[in-house]
């Protein structure tokens, strides 16, 4: 397996982070991602409970961004062809 295809989140090519998934498992993780913001937007209102639910999407956005750097291509700048 070639070193571009083992990562789950490529490195977009403009910019610094990473794109859209390019394997299965990153594909379930951000499903799993969006499916726990729906969730925690669902039983912890912001209008009713803000600190409850800006904790768990400050909580739920650091685990997926541990993913990201874990499982992704290593961040840097880009500026296009690379």
């Amino acid at each position: 397996m070639s070193a571009a295809n083992r990562y789950w989140f490529p490195a977009k090519r403009y910019g610094w982070g990473w794109g859209f998934p390019s394997r299965w498992q990153g594909w379930v993780v951000l499903v799993v991602y969006i499916v726990l913001m729906c969730l925690d937007a669902r039983f912890f209102r912001p209008d009713q409970e803000p600190f409850i639910f800006a904790l768990f999407v400050v909580l739920l956005s650091a685990a997926f961004l541990a993913v990201c750097w874990l499982k992704g291509e290593p961040p840097r700048w880009r500026w296009g062809k690379d």
